[in-house]
């Protein structure tokens, strides 16, 4: 179901204003012991963050990531800072608690801004447009894998079943010193939009997704997306996040998901 209410900003005072009505689900998988996804979904941003480490250190990187984005002032400018703040507190949690030492976390963030869409993206979860029943890949991943198939050294279809598919290049671990790009898409109404962490593109391929996509719609969607992750054997936690453009009167309200909800 869709999570309801909450206004977004005003677009002209002659016409309604855009919205995400969003869709969403984080599942612990069937091989891991905890969930170190996290999502947030509202009515102007949606985020899903996969964190890493050992003694729950995913969980809480992944939540840190999560809850930076909850702030009401949240705006392209405090997007390109936003790695900096996770990334500061990320390193303050781990000097504080040495055993969560080496945590870190992906974070892709889609903030709508009246008219256009704005991509914030580290890491390898994903996010897509789907249009004209067509999904279409935003984010590019930072992984060792996509280096090699950017350089021409391995195929996509030689990348799948690879030892290192799931090796970062970009992650938020307290140290990145990354300088975020923030990608500007314009949007109209009915646009659809795909967030997700790895645990679902790792086991489906985007032929798969889009084929779940055309069948459902709303929760439907997400729930039949991560079933069928499980019946390929779901060896990670799944986060599934679809959001639609609509008028504010459908809009969602704010809620989180996944590590980030305990």
């Amino acid at each position: 179901m869709g999570y309801r209410v909450l206004a977004t900003q005003t677009r002209r005072e002659d016409a309604m204003s855009l919205a995400f009505k969003v869709f969403a689900l984080s599942d612990l998988g069937l091989q891991r012991e905890g969930n170190e996804d996290s999502g947030l979904v509202s009515s102007n941003l949606v985020a899903v963050a996969d964190g890493m480490g050992g003694h729950a250190g995913g969980e809480v990187a992944s939540t840190i990531a999560i809850t930076a984005l909850t702030s009401p002032q949240i705006n392209e400018n405090s997007l390109l800072t936003i790695t900096k703040e996770i990334d500061l507190a990320i390193l303050n949690r781990s000097n504080a608690q040495p055993e969560l030492a080496g945590m870190g976390t992906t974070l892709t963030a889609l903030h709508l801004n009246k008219d256009s869409v704005e991509l914030l993206h580290v890491g390898d979860s994903r996010c897509y447009a789907f249009t004209g029943g067509k999904l279409n890949q935003l984010s590019h991943d930072h992984t060792v894998m996509q280096e090699l198939i950017d350089q021409g050294r391995i195929t996509p279809d030689e990348a799948v079943n690879h030892p290192q598919r799931s090796l970062l290049t970009h992650a938020l671990m307290g140290d990145s010193g990354i300088e975020p790009v923030i990608q500007i898409y314009p949007v109209k109404l009915g646009d659809q939009f795909l967030l997700c962490s790895d645990g679902l593109t790792a086991v489906l391929s985007d032929f798969e997704i889009a084929k779940i996509i055309k069948k459902y719609s709303g929760q439907d969607l997400v729930e039949n997306l991560v079933t069928e992750t499980k019946t390929k054997g779901a060896p990670d936690n799944v986060t599934v996040i679809w959001a639609e453009i609509v008028l504010e009167e459908d809009a969602s309200s704010t809620a989180l998901i996944g590590a980030a909800r305990a």
